[in-house]
């Protein structure tokens, strides 16, 4: 009997050990594995011969990796200020107890149910300047009326900055929901004595309040800002030239179509980088909070 348990109390410490050795093969491996080849001269087949930072020094050479570095940096600031603004409000409206908040949460939420794919194809046909929103104004009289930043370099990132708003937003809007949801009513009556004007209370002190559920959401929008490929490759693929083009796209281009596997080896690794130096605010104040 007593052999009976020690095996029954054996196996939640065998899963364990498993699923940390599965995680360590094959995550960190596999980052292991991609630091090496960023490395060496990999081509089409892995080449193990080490020649030091030299795929480094060539990727921030590349005009290509430059470009899609700053289309990184204008697409997600853009795209985290505007979608934390326009999740706030929508939180803050549904806050109030509006009527047919049911309805209100689930039209804004829908966006969620699709793919990126589908949410960039969807846009792309909107913003189609033959067929889209400019061939529909200018059909209905309206024959001066011009909206082609699909196809214009300087405005493209713009449709992708746009499109990503409209997907993301009713993820923002659930989780600042929350967190106003939890708001003490204590500090309401406060609010209200004091006669504070709504707007005030907000932004002066239910929103400071907030800052870990706002930090949380940052890091989600984040994370899809480095991974941005779906929607680029649905939306524009990277066009009009290489106006649109991101670090993901990049990574993926380089490795399937160019078949460069050193320089998109080293290229994932600074993505890796980029995303640890961005997310490093973020864990450094939760760490403070413990200590």
């Amino acid at each position: 009997m007593r052999a009976w348990l020690h095996r029954q109390s054996f196996k939640p410490d065998v899963t364990v050990a498993v699923f940390f050795g599965v995680v360590t093969i094959f995550f960190y491996g596999s980052i292991l594995w991609t630091f090496y080849m960023s490395m060496t001269r990999s081509t089409l087949m892995p080449s193990y011969e080490l020649i030091g930072f030299d795929q480094y020094v060539k990727l921030f050479t590349n005009y290509r990796w430059l470009v899609s570095c700053m289309n990184m940096v204008i697409f997600g600031v853009l795209f985290i200020i505007g979608t934390l603004c326009f999740g706030a409000l929508l939180a803050i409206f549904a806050d109030r107890r509006i009527q047919a908040e049911s309805l209100f949460r689930t039209i804004f939420l829908y966006p969620l149910a699709v793919s990126l794919i589908v949410t960039g194809l969807s846009w792309r046909w909107v913003l189609d300047p033959v067929n889209g929103l400019q061939g529909l104004m200018r059909s209905a009289g309206w024959e001066s009326f011009t909206f082609d930043w699909l196809t214009n370099p300087d405005r493209a990132i713009y449709t992708l900055v746009i499109a990503s708003i409209w997907h993301s937003t009713g993820l923002v809007m659930v989780i600042i929901l929350a967190g106003l949801r939890g708001v003490d009513n204590d500090l309401w009556r406060a609010i209200r004595m004091e006669g504070v004007p709504l707007w005030r209370a907000y932004l002066q002190v239910i929103f400071p309040g907030m800052r870990p559920v706002i930090a949380s959401c940052v890091v989600l929008l984040m994370s899809e800002v480095i991974r941005g490929y779906d929607l680029v490759i649905a939306m524009t693929k990277g066009g009009p030239g290489i106006a649109t083009e991101m670090p993901a796209k990049f990574a993926v281009d380089f490795y399937f179509a160019r078949v460069n596997l050193g320089l998109a080896s080293a290229a994932s690794i600074v993505m890796l980088l980029i995303s640890l130096v961005m997310l490093t605010p973020y864990f450094y104040s939760e760490f403070r909070k413990r200590i």
